[in-house]
């Protein structure tokens, strides 16, 4: 088998098209064939089912069973790749959530280049779905989502969980330490889906007002558009801290709560060899990091850190 080969296949398996996949990999059609029948005489059994005029490709039982192997082959070459470019320094590959990356991890990062000088980081934002994805892939070492999703090589573990406030500016329209939603103008709201239980919460508890003045999905859009004295926004607590660092402002709490939300973080079942040294101090900080974490919210006046 060679490298090559396996691409090839993960390539097809990926667009499902023999066309796609050579588009991608800037082959032609018959040297992509070629490399999927030369595959599969090595193995001694086909991948793919061939029928003429289907423009999709199908996979047979085993070229199914084989995904997984060719990932982890694909893997310990780029393993033994960087193993022999390897110059006593260390790469870890850390992918999470936008707010996530900004209120919370953005600490521990500079914590850890710090405490370690050997250390790289290349930090990745996506959707926590994505993020599964690309740590089934290999693509990340490590991820920290909002989302439980079921992936067989995937570990998660639950690593904290945090309540939601509603924040407003330092001359705030309702000027009260507790607040029912049924009390806010939806028309100054600044929205963000923080996850799918406060979807749902929110849809519940807002679903006779007109929809949100601004909704985005990274927080730093909404700061940056954050500029009349009446608008709110309702945020988890490393959220407001982060709010608070950058502006006044004005904290309470939600009379209708909305669930707390709960933060994964997401580790592959066969990590990359390369990575455990840096996965392990990344670890060990973040366990310092966390047991730090206590900053009190100031509730029914304005603040600011």
């Amino acid at each position: 088998m060679t490298l090559a080969e396996i691409e090839t296949f993960l390539s097809v398996v990926s667009t499902k098209s023999v066309t796609r996949t050579s588009e991608l990999l800037f082959l032609s059609q018959p040297t992509i064939s070629h490399r999927l029948s030369s595959l599969e005489d090595e193995l001694g059994f086909e991948l793919v089912v061939r029928r003429k005029g289907h423009k999709m490709i199908e996979l047979t039982p085993k070229g199914e069973e084989f995904i997984p192997i060719a990932e982890r082959w694909s893997s310990l070459w780029k393993e033994t790749m960087a193993l022999r470019n390897n110059d006593d320094r260390y790469l870890l590959t850390v992918g999470c959530t936008d707010s996530l990356s900004l209120s919370v991890m953005a600490p521990l990062y500079e914590q850890l280049l710090k405490y370690d000088s050997r250390i790289d980081l290349s930090i990745q934002t996506h959707h926590s779905s994505e993020l599964y994805a690309m740590l089934n892939n290999h693509d990340i070492d490590l991820g920290f989502v909002y989302h439980q999703l079921h992936y067989t090589g995937i570990l998660t573990d639950r690593l904290f969980e945090e309540k939601l406030y509603l924040v407003q500016t330092d001359t705030p329209s309702i000027g009260k330490k507790r607040i029912h939603t049924d009390e806010l103008d939806s028309f100054r709201e600044l929205f963000l889906s923080w996850d799918d239980k406060y979807q749902l919460w929110h849809d519940r508890w807002m679903a006779d007002s007109p929809r949100a003045h601004i909704q985005a999905d990274a927080i730093g859009i909404l700061e940056l558009l954050w500029n009349r004295p009446d608008n709110w926004i309702i945020a988890p607590e490393s959220v407001v801290i982060t709010l608070a660092k950058r502006r006044p402002v004005y904290v309470s709490e939600i009379i209708n709560q909305p669930p707390n939300r709960v933060c994964y973080r997401i580790r592959h079942r066969y990590p990359k060899l390369t990575s455990l040294k840096a996965a392990e101090a990344f670890e060990e900080a973040l366990s310092r990091y966390l047991d730090s974490r206590d900053t009190q919210i100031p509730i029914g006046k304005v603040w600011r850190l």
